[in-house]
């Protein structure tokens, strides 16, 4: 595509404190070729409760800490992503909070309290906050990684994602490539369920098979003028409801896809949230785009 790439953090990495010991195998030859083949793959119920509640609290005390009133970003994707600032750049490598939509009114007074208010919080829980750090470092997301043909993989980033109830916004059919910009192998995408997921309170869809048809758009950055676009690739269409296939997960399970997997969640206009937090992993030998968004060179590369 005509575009930088880097392989600059290999400099500085941040090694794992599981260097010395082995990683485990965790899929099966059937689980592997359904990846391959499909796209994507589900491991239900294999985060144990204790490790769920742990990550859950972790980020509410985030929300807690959160100056709401000095920060007021809303995350949203239904604006192309024109509205990305300095507060989102920076949030490549710091913890910030971003609120959802329908969680202001029009003078931009809160209309929900604080924990019912959040989109998400990103993209460097994993450096920056330890129980996201214990969490992230696992022997089973390193065996998911090592099963896949992953060697070193590196952590870009984390998403503890709220969907909360009746506001949680839509999050339109996209691929990771497209904001995660890199060589060849891409990331993988590993979405955790903190809570069980549902039609009803805006599970992921996705388009099985999906991450064999084209890019369709790609967001860049001009660092110049910190801004960045989205600009489309091809035409492809976005798939249709006969394509696409809900994920319904219950707390605990493990959704991994390709980076081009065209995958899609609904808003939640339910009374219930859909929490889940979202990590993303590269080969730390693959060039990473000096055009994308996420930039890390305080914190150099986290390798699982």
């Amino acid at each position: 595509m005509g575009r930088g790439f880097t392989n600059h953090f290999n400099r500085h990495c941040k090694l794992s404190d599981n260097d010395t010991m082995p990683t485990p195998t965790i899929m099966d030859n059937e689980q592997q070729r359904h990846f391959h083949q499909e796209g994507y793959l589900v491991l239900e119920n294999i985060i144990s409760g204790t490790e769920i509640e742990n990550l859950k609290n972790a980020a509410l005390q985030i929300v807690d800490d959160f100056d709401i009133d000095k920060h007021r970003s809303v995350f949203t994707t239904n604006d192309r992503d024109t509205g990305r600032d300095d507060y989102f750049f920076d949030s490549a490598q710091n913890v910030h909070c971003f609120l959802e939509e329908g969680a202001l009114d029009a003078g931009g007074h809160l209309l929900k309290p604080a924990r019912l208010a959040i989109n998400k919080i990103g993209h460097a829980m994993h450096d920056l906050n330890p129980v996201f750090t214990h969490f992230c470092r696992q022997p089973l997301f390193a065996g998911l990684m090592k099963d896949i043909g992953y060697s070193e993989p590196s952590l870009w980033q984390t998403m503890y994602i709220f969907k909360q109830p009746r506001i949680g916004g839509e999050v339109r059919w996209h691929q990771d490539a497209s904001y995660l910009i890199s060589e060849s192998p891409g990331v993988v995408g590993l979405w955790i369920a903190i809570e069980d997921a549902h039609r009803d309170n805006g599970c992921l869809w996705v388009q099985p098979g999906g991450h064999r048809s084209a890019l369709r758009e790609i967001y860049e950055v001009d660092w110049d003028k910190r801004e960045g676009r989205l600009s489309t690739l091809d035409q492809t269409p976005w798939p249709g409801h006969d394509e696409a296939v809900a994920v319904e997960v219950p707390k605990g399970s493990v959704v991994m896809f390709h980076s081009r997997m065209p995958h899609y969640s609904s808003q939640n206009r339910s009374n219930h949230s859909r929490h889940a937090f979202t990590m993303h992993f590269l080969p730390a030998q693959a060039g990473w785009s000096d055009k994308n968004w996420i930039q890390r060179p305080q914190l150099g590369q986290f390798i699982i």
